[in-house]
């Protein structure tokens, strides 16, 4: 399980680092000059979905977990109110990485649950 975890929390970090560098307009607006935050955009959109798939509602027991369990994935990890505001204003940016990730699967284009009815309509 572990290893499964790493590798796809790798790739999907990959795909939203590469995704940003091709098209910075959908991350979130950043003044020119200031601060560079610690925790990138592809690792905050990483961990968030790690979180949605470990099935994690709340968001300060994701980060215990992530704090014990993840820190050799994550070399900054926030505290729970800056994770909450850097997730908050990324929300555009994790919808559109989901969408990307759903159009890149078999079923965004498959024909088959549209055309058949559900088991439970044909009672």
């Amino acid at each position: 399980m572990k290893t499964e975890l790493d590798s796809l929390a790798t790739a999907l970090y990959i795909k939203t680092d590469d995704l940003l560098k091709g098209s910075p307009q959908f991350g979130p607006w950043r003044p020119a000059v200031g601060i560079a935050p610690q925790l990138s955009d592809a690792e905050l959109v990483t961990l968030a979905m790690t979180q949605a798939m470990l099935g994690f509602t709340s968001e300060a027991r994701w980060l215990r977990h992530a704090h014990a369990h993840l820190r050799y994935l994550f070399p900054y990890l926030p505290k729970q109110p800056g994770y909450n505001k850097r997730l908050r204003k990324s929300a555009d940016l994790v919808r559109h990485v989901i969408r990307i990730l759903a159009r890149d699967t078999t079923l965004w284009s498959d024909d088959v649950w549209g055309s058949r009815p559900a088991k439970w309509c044909m009672s």
